[in-house]
């Protein structure tokens, strides 16, 4: 078969779900036996996602071949089971960044090079350089922001030439919002229809809308967007609020997408098998059991709303877990710089604490009276990359007298530098060279035998994706391991500390990586696991303390 290639389009409004969209479809699609991967296109100068602070565009997801990207990769990987590369990202900037050099290097020829059709053409080339990486029959695009917006015409321009080449190969989905509002209690379908118009006029013609509501798309509005948006009532598909996200795959098959989207390309079903993501689905709803974890950070703040996205790889990986150890994740968003003012009564009925990845000095305190208090109130504690560092600080002052003790990007003039910078990056900070210079990516890591990490993981030689700047600093190295810090895994060359823990705890570790990139719904990462356990654990022990 030729390759084929489908185009997720938002419309109305942005985070209505087209990227749990595009990865249900990938996942259906995988069902019915064919090799499908996807692409996010981002309509963003910035060249990747990495220099992006998290509350302006949500977590930074990092590739195998350390590629700094949108969250949106992140669930593609999840759904698809698949590691995706720099080939499946893509944004403005990095579009025109390649086209300009090849103008620099004569890649044209001395000829004008123009917005269109160059900048089209380096998209449709990218698209089709990600299909034949992965070797993908079928491949989806989503396009990132809202149509619409000038952002993103031009990738809508390098969708309508590819569908004019070869309109049999190409389809268009276009996922729009249908509001309902309380002072009407009506759904309404003209925003919608508004965004389908908007989206002819670019020169496309969506096969299918999904219509993303609070509620289910009745058959009256399921007929007048067939009608005014010029599509079969069939393929109007309704995609009403889930519980789980999990749960999308399976009510867009309650809808035949996958079987309408392969008549539409030319193509059979080869197989049908979801039976592993409805197994999991039902475990889902299952699990009744709470356990209370606190996400102690700093990226949380959108005016007067909470950001969760900016942890959402961590919160992914901890629901893996928890549904495997059949219990319900409750998630506290904890501000570490309102326990800086002295208040941890958000730490009380934490069943487990969790402090993610982070930057800068802002809020650094409040993350290290928190470890303090899980370290000595026993509560599993589970420290990811900056969580570690700052897991080091508290030990450092606390078990050790090293009063003061710090990472030096958070206080430079510190006595005790535990955290310092990794040499090889002192002249990235230097020269203000910070986008794509960081630690990144796919690193091998070897396993202390007697540790907790290598019983957690059942082999020595692991491999976990990194993202950042500081590092252990091997100068405390003994004063610290001869106090109880336990150094659990290090590079091959025994450099860089990885993994730290401590004995006579439920569960202490921290990690210099990112586990949880690697976490998937149908296999979670093992540290994830361990550490549910300990928090499930716990959690029943203060339940009986209760009774």
């Amino acid at each position: 078969m030729s390759k084929k290639y489908i185009f997720v389009i938002g419309g109305v409004m942005s985070g209505v779900g087209k990227g749990i969209a595009t990865a249900s479809i990938g996942k259906i699609l995988q069902a019915r036996g064919y090799r499908v991967t996807a692409i996010k296109i981002d309509p963003y100068i910035n060249v990747d996602a990495g220099t992006m602070n998290p509350v302006e565009h949500g977590e930074v997801f990092v590739t195998d071949d350390r590629d700094e990207t949108d969250q949106d990769m992140g669930t593609y990987e999840r759904f698809l089971n698949q590691n995706m590369t720099r080939e499946n990202y893509m944004t403005t900037g990095r579009v025109y960044l390649s086209v300009i050099e090849r103008e620099r290097n004569l890649g044209y020829n001395g000829k004008c090079v123009e917005v269109v059709p160059h900048i089209p053409e380096e998209v449709i080339s990218r698209i089709k350089t990600a299909a034949e990486k992965q070797k993908a029959e079928i491949t989806l695009i989503e396009v990132g922001g809202t149509v619409g917006e000038y952002q993103n015409i031009l990738f809508l321009e390098a969708a309508r030439m590819m569908h004019l080449k070869k309109p049999k190969d190409v389809l268009f989905l276009l996922v729009s919002y249908f509001p309902v509002p309380k002072h009407i209690g009506e759904m309404k379908t003209k925003p919608t229809q508004y965004a389908t118009r908007t989206l002819n006029s670019a020169g496309i013609h969506p096969d299918f809308i999904l219509c993303r509501s609070e509620y289910s798309l009745d058959g009256p509005r399921r007929e007048k967007i067939g009608i005014f948006c010029n599509v079969e009532a069939e393929d109007v598909i309704s995609a009403p609020d889930v519980p789980s996200i999990y749960q999308v795959p399976i009510r867009l098959e309650d809808e035949d997408l996958s079987k309408k989207i392969l008549k539409k390309l030319g193509q059979r079903a080869r197989s049908q098998d979801l039976t592993q993501w409805r197994q999991m689905v039902d475990t889902i709803e299952t699990s009744k059991n709470e356990v209370n974890i606190g996400i102690v950070g700093k990226y949380f703040g959108s005016g007067d709303f909470t950001l969760a996205d900016s942890y959402i790889s961590v919160i992914e990986a901890v629901k893996h877990a928890a549904w495997s150890h059949r219990v319900c994740p409750i998630f506290s968003w904890i501000n570490s710089e309102t326990i800086e003012q002295g208040d941890i009564s958000s730490l009380e009925k934490l069943h487990g604490i969790i402090i993610p990845q982070g930057w800068g000095s802002r809020g650094s305190e409040g993350k290290i009276r928190a470890i303090q208090y899980a370290r000595e109130k026993k509560i599993p504690y589970f420290g990811l990359c900056y969580g570690m560092q700052m897991a080091v600080a508290e030990f450092a002052r606390n078990i050790c007298g090293l009063q003061e003790a710090n990472s030096i990007e958070v206080d430079p003039k510190t006595p005790y530098p535990v955290i310092h910078v990794m040499p090889e990056q002192e002249k990235y900070l230097k020269e203000k060279q910070y986008g794509g210079t960081i630690r990144l990516g796919a690193w091998p890591c070897v396993l202390d035998e007697k540790s907790r990490s290598y019983e957690i993981y059942g082999t020595k030689n692991i491999s976990e994706r990194h993202r950042h700047r500081y590092e252990f600093n091997n100068e405390y190295r003994e004063i610290l391991s001869k106090k109880g810090l336990i150094i659990a895994g290090t590079s091959p060359d025994g450099k860089l500390v990885e993994i730290i823990e401590l004995k006579n705890h439920p569960f202490f570790v921290g990690v210099q990586f990112h586990p949880e990139y690697k976490s998937r719904p149908l296999s979670p990462h093992p540290l994830f696991l361990a550490f549910l356990k300990a928090v499930k654990n716990h959690g029943t022990k203060n339940a009986k303390r209760r009774k």
